[in-house]
């Protein structure tokens, strides 16, 4: 069994990347666990009530901005995109969406919610990422998340060049838009950082989304 300090950084990421493809995914990062800067933002943005009736928001206090107090050891987080914009059409899918709209006779479901739950699909995938990486290094600790826990989520796709945050406050790709799926694998190994990539609109200053 190859391990971690055997194997360059570079290669196992490089070999995760090929695997996550083969996955489906669009693309993966890694991030730091260290969110102290985002912590002022989501005290604000709890304190200012945008939560709203999401009770469960505040719940959790700053654990969602502490990754290693949700599970011990972690030191990293890989973090996983999944687009799930539809490329297939001839038109186009904005075309085929418009002349959705006129049948009224039939019920419009957003794009994201046709098929399977994508929490069910997105864990099962990140599980067997994680299972992929077992392999090259040895078993290490680790858990899977999609949507499914106090993990900031758009804070950490976006340090780890996910994307960045739109003025709609989602992470956004200026190739996917922000039409696609987030998941992490909070890991206790030391997967080198990537970088975030450059934003292009600006952020409205108090309104950043927290999940």
């Amino acid at each position: 069994m190859t391990t971690v300090a055997e194997l360059a950084g570079d290669v196992v990421l490089a070999r995760l990347r090929e695997q996550a493809r083969a996955l489906g995914f669009s693309q993966i990062g890694v991030a730091d666990v260290d969110l102290a800067s985002a912590e002022p933002g989501l005290l604000a943005w709890l304190n200012n009530g945008w939560h709203g009736q999401m009770d469960y928001m505040a719940a959790h206090g700053l654990r969602r901005a502490r990754p290693a107090e949700l599970v011990a050891g972690t030191i990293r987080v890989v973090t996983a995109r999944l687009d799930y914009l539809p490329r297939t059409t001839a038109d186009g899918w904005q075309a085929v969406e418009w002349q959705r709209l006129q049948r009224p006779e039939q019920a419009a479901v957003s794009v994201y919610a046709r098929g399977r739950d994508y929490h069910k699909v997105l864990r099962a995938r990140l599980q067997a990422l994680a299972d992929f990486l077992a392999g090259i290094v040895g078993p290490f600790g680790h858990r899977v998340f999609t949507d499914s826990a106090p993990v900031l989520e758009a804070e950490l796709a976006s340090r780890s060049g996910q994307g960045w945050r739109g003025k709609h406050t989602l992470v956004l790709d200026r190739d996917a838009g922000s039409m696609f799926f987030l998941g992490e694998i909070y890991v206790d190994m030391a997967l080198a950082p990537s970088a975030p990539v450059t934003p292009h609109c600006a952020r409205v200053p108090g309104k950043e989304k927290v999940m």
